[in-house]
């Protein structure tokens, strides 16, 4: 986004929020959260720049978002070529500041909604997602293991009973380290009583 369009931006909602207050109306706040690392916990570092990278592959334009024509050109590339009223429809599924694009954070929108089964099986979204999964070819068996290390992590983060069976088991291991600790000190104990 260009610094002339990011402060006409800027300008406009001034002037919306001021002819809001002037009508006497509530002014709802809208704040944009900006590291995609911590929104998207549940996608590795290196995951969310093979994303971004994918992302920044089509878009040509270099605005940092994907219009309608760049989704398009996506699609065929990808070999899942979509119909206009397809490309709008999968642009409004992500479209969450109804800009008429998709931004990268958007974008990373996708694969979450992917990952929690939110897409429709036969969606062009479903289908980005599919088709711009890690390749093993590309990124090796390291690569692949990573990925899917951090698919099963993000699982195990979503169960509630992990937590739990996991601080069982930590319980469990303190437990024996003080029985062991317990024992030795005994041991010590009677040992002095026995040189006696």
């Amino acid at each position: 986004m260009s610094a002339d369009s990011e402060l006409s931006n800027v300008l406009n909602r001034r002037q919306q929020i001021n002819e809001a207050l002037e009508n006497g109306q509530e002014v709802k706040h809208t704040f944009k959260v900006v590291n995609v690392y911590t929104e998207f916990h549940e996608f590795s570092r290196k995951q969310i720049k093979e994303y971004q990278a994918t992302f920044n592959k089509y878009d040509t334009g270099g605005d940092g978002y994907l219009d309608l024509t760049e989704l398009k050109v996506m699609m065929e590339k990808l070999r899942a070529p979509q119909t206009h009223l397809g490309l709008k429809a999968m642009i409004a599924e992500v479209d969450e500041d109804h800009d008429g694009r998709i931004s990268f954070r958007e974008f990373l929108l996708i694969y979450r909604k992917a990952q929690a089964g939110e897409l429709d099986t036969d969606s062009g979204l479903s289908e980005l997602a599919r088709r711009t999964e890690i390749n093993v070819d590309e990124v090796g068996v390291g690569g692949a293991k990573t990925f899917f290390e951090a698919k099963i992590e993000q699982q195990l983060r979503t169960n509630k009973f992990h937590d739990e069976i996991r601080e069982e088991r930590e319980q469990l291991r303190r437990a024996e380290e003080e029985k062991l600790m317990r024992r030795q000190q005994f041991q010590q104990r009677a040992a002095i009583f026995q040189q006696n």
